[in-house]
Formats: structure tokens, sequence, C-alpha cells
């Protein structure tokens, strides 16, 4: 037991970091941050921040900044430094040198160590508790933010390749109006509305082949075909069944959602076992009352699985089905044509409000499963 406290002890993830902050600050030290002879020194206002980072990197090596108010600290020094390296790289864009990389790893790590001790907080307060869950894979988007427009700015990537998010930004809040109305047709018609008829069909084909087992034994391997087929084959299909507008792109998304919620209903409504079954039987239950009251109930975590699974499908789904004819509107539409005009900052913008949508819809889901299958044990604490 002792050597399993040491190995812990000898392994301390907040000491390997802090050394690794300090090793890549003092390596930007000693370097050229930016072409033309610029090191951190004679960089404006750089190396302040970064020799706060420092001296944190060497409490927490040390074991002496281990709390609630150091770790806060190092969040704010983190923030400063991110703020002063981006302003730093779009000063010297395309002129950074080993100094500046050095800077981006300390960085890096700096923010690792962060959220690893925000981990590691125990906070009794629920509601404290359920802010810093939620802050922590927030901090970690951030980074990979800051780490995309550091990268991007300090090698001077060209635009038509990758823009940085900073342009990204100003592309999308430039382009609210067509943004807006591609979401509408996109996802308020096409997406929403397969959604729902595609899932809700699929609910009801459940309840009917549990009742019929000759639809159990010929619809679910049909099923299990149509849903191998490659969306490209069907969605051009689909245009010319029901036209260039939103319909045929519904079409596409109840395709893509019917299957996954088919089968997992089915599967969640023989999740009850014999036992639970006979002991309905004895109080007489009929066969819906026994669905209501017991089968539907233990399927819940199955259904709900399919309506997050299908909540990324249907978005998918009605974006490629635009590539192969929609009218001059809609998030498919635009990314296919904006990238033909190489405006590539237009494209990771839709790219942007599209990843938001669905992931704001899959947490919608996410949130209505908690209130619904409370009981069940995945949902307990």
């Amino acid at each position: 037991m002792s050597s399993m406290t040491a190995s812990r002890s000898r392994f301390d993830t907040a000491a390997i970091l802090a050394g690794l902050v300090i090793v890549c600050v003092g390596l930007s030290l000693a370097t050229m941050a930016f072409a033309g002879d610029r090191y951190v020194f004679n960089t404006p206002n750089l190396g302040i921040p970064f020799g706060f980072l420092a001296i944190l990197g060497v409490r927490y090596s040390l074991g002496f900044a281990h709390n609630r108010a150091g770790d806060i600290a190092l969040g704010v020094v983190c923030a400063v430094s991110g703020w002063f390296l981006i302003r730093a790289a779009h000063q010297f864009a395309g002129d950074a040198a080993f100094g500046f990389w050095a800077l981006v790893c300390a960085l890096w790590f700096s923010f690792w160590l962060f959220v690893d001790r925000l981990a590691a907080w125990r906070l009794s307060d629920p509601s404290a508790a359920r802010v810093v869950n939620l802050l922590i894979p927030l901090l970690f988007g951030a980074t990979l933010l800051l780490l995309w427009e550091l990268i991007v700015t300090g090698a001077g990537v060209p635009k038509v390749l990758l823009p940085a998010p900073s342009e990204i930004w100003v592309r999308l809040v430039g382009s609210v109006p067509t943004l807006w109305a591609d979401f509408q047709q996109t996802f308020v018609k096409a997406v929403l509305i397969g959604y729902a008829v595609g899932c809700g069909s699929a609910f009801i084909t459940a309840i009917l082949v549990d009742r019929s087992p000759f639809l159990r034994r010929g619809l679910l391997p049909i099923g299990n075909f149509v849903s191998a087929l490659p969306i490209i084959g069907v969605a051009p299909i689909m245009v010319m069944w029901f036209g260039f507008d939103w319909p045929s792109k519904a079409a596409v998304v109840i395709i893509m959602t019917f299957f996954p919620m088919l089968v997992n209903t089915v599967s969640g409504l023989a999740a009850s076992d014999a036992m639970q079954r006979d002991l309905m039987r004895t109080y007489a239950s009929s066969y819906w009352q026994t669905l209501f009251k017991l089968r539907l109930p233990m399927a819940m975590p199955f259904i709900f699985n399919a309506l997050k699974i299908n909540s990324t499908l249907a978005l998918i789904g009605a974006i490629v089905a635009e590539f192969f004819g929609t009218p001059i509107v809609g998030m498919g539409f635009r990314i296919s044509t904006e990238v033909g005009r190489m405006n590539v900052d237009m494209v990771w913008a839709e790219i942007a409000v599209a990843a938001l949508a669905g992931s704001l819809f899959y947490g919608l889901v996410a949130m209505i499963e908690r209130a619904v299958t409370f009981w069940h044990p995945s949902m307990r604490r």
C-alpha cells in the first residue's frame, strides 16, 4: 500500500506540468521570439506575464500553490499571457521564431495545469460543482481556439488554407442575416421536420414490430440494409422525387433517422426481464398497460440514445443533401458555393453555426433525457 502511495506522489501531474512551463519559458527567454533579433525581452509587454507564469510554475513544482487562490491566480495569469501573446503574434504575423513557439508551449502547459487543478477541486455546494464542471470543457475549447489563433497567425498561414478564429468571427458577425436565412432553411425546416417525422414514425413502427414477429424478422434486416446506404446516393434521388426545396432534404433526414430509432426502440422494449413481465401478468395487466407502465419506461434509455444519435445525423444529412440541389439558401448550399469562391472564412462561419446548433440540439435532448430517466442508475450521482 505504501509503495502505491509513493508511486502516485512520484508522478505528480501538477509538478510535471509546472516543470514543463518553466523549461519552455526559459527556452523562450534564451532565443528569439520573432525574426529580426526580437527577443522576449524587447517584445513589448510579453516578458512580464510569462515571468509571472514561470514564478507560479516554480511554486507549483515545489507544491506551495496547491490551493484555490493559487489556482485562480494561475488562471488569471494564463488569460493575460494569452492576450499579450496574441497581440504580439498579430503585430509580427508570419515572423514567429523558436522563442515564440516555446511561449506557445508554455501557455498550453499552463492552461493544462489550470484545468487539471480545477478538476481536482472538491466542492460541497452542488451548484458551484456544476459550474466548475461546465467551466472545464469551456476552458478546454477556448484553449484550442487560442492555440489555433496563435499557430495560424504566428506561422503566417494563408487565409485561403485556414483562417484564424478572429477572422472567422469577424465574418460571422458581418454576415448574420445570411447565416440566419441559411439556418432557417436547413435547421428549422429540413432538420426539425425530418427529425420529428423520422423519429416519430420509427417509434410507432417499433410498437408494431414488437406486436408482430413477422415484422420483427422481416423489417429489421431491411432496416440494417437501408441504414448502410450512402447518403450521396440517396440525396440526388430525393431531390428528383421531392424537388429542390427543403422537403427533399427532410426526406433524407427521415431516412437517416428512421432506422436508428427503430432498432434502438425495439431493443429497449425487450429490455425488461421475464420476472418483471410475469409480475405484471399476475396483476392481470393488459398488453397496453404493461407497455406503458413497464416496457416503455425501461426502454427510455435506448430511445433517448437514438434521439441523441439522430440529433447529429439529421443536421449532417440535411447539409450534405443540399450539395445536390437546393434554392439559393441553406447551409450546404452556402458551404459549396463559398468554397468555389475561395471565401473560406464564410465556410468556417457556416460550420461554426452548424456546430453550435447541433451541440445545443444535442444538449436539449440530453436535458430532457435527464428529466425523464432520472430513476436510471446512469443518472444517479
